[in-house]
C-alpha cells in the first residue's frame, strides 16, 4: 500500500510538472527578454551619450593645452623680444617701459591699453615658468626684465624675428613679415622668411601655421600657435584683410617706428645726463 501510494504520488507529480513548468518557462522567458532588451538599449544609449560628451570635452582640453601663452603673455614676450633688438641700450626693460611697449599704437595688432599691475602679474607668471628673468642692479632701484624663451625654446635669430612680429601683429604674409622684420633680422627674400616659418611649423610642438588662401586673396597668411589654435574669427579677420600692405602704409609704419626709436634714444640720453649732472632744469 505504501508503495502504491508512492507510485501514485510519483505519477501525479510529473503530470503537474509537465503542464506547469513549460507554462512558467514560456511566460517567464519572454518577460525576461522583454525586460532585458530595453535595458541593453538604455545602456547603449547611455554609452553613446558618454562617448559623445567626452569627445567635446577632450577637444576643448586639447586646445587649452596647445595654448602655451595667454594673449597678455604673448604681448609681453613679443615686446621683450622686439626691444632687445631694436633698442638694446634700454634693455632689459622696467615695468613702466614694458607697459608702454605693450600699449603703443604702432606695430601692434590689436592695440591694447595695459596697466602696470597687469604687466607685473604677467611677468610674475612668466618668471614662474622660466620664460622671463628678473634683473636687479645696484645702480638702478627699479627691477628690470629680460626674455629667456630664446634659450628655453632654442630659437635662432631668424626664428625669433618672425615669431616676434607674429606675436605682436597677428596673421601676416611672408612679404609683410619680410618688411616688418627689417630691424630684427636681415632676411634677403620672402622665400627666406618662408623657410624660417616652415622650420617653426615643423617642430614637434608646432609654433606657426599657414592658413589656407581665402577667395580673392593673393597670398596665404601665417599665424603663431603659442596662444593656441587660431579661432574662426581670427582666420576670418586674416582672410578679409588685404593680403598686401600698400607702399604708403609700409612707409608710414616704418616712419612711425623710426620716430619711436629716436624718442627712446633721446629718453635714454636724458637719463644719462641726469645721472651725470643731476636733473635737468635745476
Amino acid at each position: 500500500m505504501h508503495a502504491a501510494t508512492e507510485d501514485s504520488e510519483s505519477d501525479s507529480e510529473p503530470a503537474v510538472s509537465n503542464e506547469a513548468e513549460p507554462a512558467v518557462s514560456n511566460e517567464a522567458e519572454p518577460a525576461v527578454s522583454n525586460e532585458a532588451e530595453p535595458a541593453v538599449s538604455n545602456e547603449a544609449e547611455s554609452a553613446a551619450s558618454n562617448e559623445t560628451e567626452p569627445a567635446v570635452s577632450s577637444e576643448t582640453e586639447l586646445v587649452a593645452q596647445d595654448a602655451l601663452l595667454t594673449e597678455t603673455e604673448a604681448r609681453v614676450l613679443g615686446c621683450l623680444l622686439e626691444k632687445e633688438r631694436t633698442t638694446p641700450a634700454d634693455y632689459p626693460l622696467t615695468t613702466n617701459a614694458l607697459t608702454r611697449a605693450c600699449s603703443q599704437t604702432t606695430s601692434r595688432n590689436p592695440v591694447v591699453a595695459y596697466q602696470e599691475a597687469t604687466v607685473d602679474a604677467t611677468l610674475a607668471a612668466l618668471k614662474d615658468r622660466g620664460f622671463v628673468r628678473f634683473v636687479h642692479s645696484q645702480s638702478n632701484r627699479s627691477t628690470k626684465y629680460r626674455q629667456a624663451v630664446e634659450e628655453v625654446w632654442d630659437l635662432s635669430a631668424d626664428q625669433v624675428a618672425v615669431l616676434c612680429v607674429l606675436l605682436l601683429r597677428g596673421a601676416q604674409t611672408t612679404q609683410e613679415l619680410k618688411t616688418r622684420t627689417e630691424r630684427l633680422f636681415p632676411f634677403d627674400s620672402a622665400e627666406a622668411v618662408e623657410r624660417s616659418l616652415v622650420s617653426l611649423a615643423s617642430r614637434q610642438e608646432a609654433m606657426t601655421f599657414k592658413l589656407d588662401r581665402a577667395p580673392g586673396q593673393k597670398d596665404q597668411r601665417w599665424v603663431q600657435l603659442l596662444t593656441g589654435v587660431p579661432s574662426a574669427q581670427t582666420i576670418a579677420q586674416a582672410s578679409s584683410s588685404s593680403s598686401v600692405t600698400s607702399v604708403a602704409q609700409a612707409q608710414q609704419q616704418a616712419l612711425e617706428e623710426r620716430v619711436a626709436a629716436v624718442e627712446a634714444e633721446l629718453d635714454r640720453m636724458r637719463k644719462v645726463l641726469e645721472e651725470l649732472v643731476g636733473p635737468l632744469g635745476e
